[in-house]
């Protein structure tokens, strides 16, 4: 089964496009921290149409945290996506073992790439052709003006990169919801996008409506689900953000 299976499969049975961003401020990776990821996990499952462990956050920790981001790997339900932020972006015998420590190692089914070096970033990867994966398109930050937007001819760069996905059926976008104007959207072709931004970046997600893709899209939402500082359960917020995204997409 190719990643995009897996994902049009677990969105078509939860009705969600809720991507559950684990971006975890952990101070240790004692088993108290791994417990709570866990828990995470299994209150808001139920509403993830996938999980998108940073691994930064779990780097930081040193091998202990890498060993934890193993261990929580092979926790998560077997049929809920897992997309991997690593931001990669390297070229050659290197990048290829980007790709065996992803897909290999780690085993999971997509992740996203930073494809500013070129296609040749993407080609330890695509040799994975079950696996998904998502390049840097136009992020969420105020910095993608800097380079993202800038015209180069008549074409933006994210269009640039965009291109590169032509051919690859399991190659999409990440598209920030901060972003995602549609002059941005009309400009980059139907595929599967990864789309941060929404909660405490302050997306808007009335950016998404109407824009009638059929590729899958993931709303990521990390802090609004992990950190929002009220009285909801995880499960709770969960829900309330999968409803949001359901009312925009609807």
């Amino acid at each position: 089964m190719t990643f995009l299976d897996k994902l049009n499969q677990r969105i078509a049975k939860t009705g969600s496009n809720l991507c559950v961003g684990l971006d975890v401020r952990a101070e240790n990776a004692e088993e108290e921290t791994k417990q709570w990821i866990l828990d995470v996990i299994a209150q808001t499952a139920p509403f993830a149409a996938a999980f998108k462990p940073n691994s930064a956050y779990f780097e930081a920790l040193g091998w202990r945290g890498v060993k934890m981001l193993e261990e929580i790997l092979k926790e998560i339900p077997k049929e809920i996506p897992i997309v991997l932020d690593v931001k990669r972006g390297d070229i050659g015998e290197t990048q290829g073992y980007y790709a065996k420590a992803c897909f290999d190692v780690m085993n999971v089914d997509a992740v996203t790439l930073n494809a500013y070096m070129g296609r040749d970033t993407l080609e330890p990867f695509l040799k994975y052709s079950d696996k998904g994966l998502y390049l840097l398109g136009v992020t969420s930050n105020p910095g993608a003006k800097d380079l993202e937007l800038q015209k180069t001819g008549d074409r933006q760069v994210y269009e640039l990169v965009a291109e590169m996905t032509k051919g690859h059926p399991q190659a999409g976008l990440v598209v920030g919801l901060t972003n995602a104007a549609p002059d941005v959207l009309d400009h980059i072709p139907d595929v599967p996008l990864l789309i941060p931004g929404l909660g405490a970046q302050g997306g808007d997600l009335a950016a998404l409506k109407g824009s009638g893709r059929k590729a899958p899209l993931l709303v990521n939402v990390s802090r609004g689900v992990l950190y929002q500082k009220d009285e909801l359960s995880f499960a709770q917020r969960a829900e309330h953000w999968m409803r949001q995204i359901q009312a925009a997409l609807g």
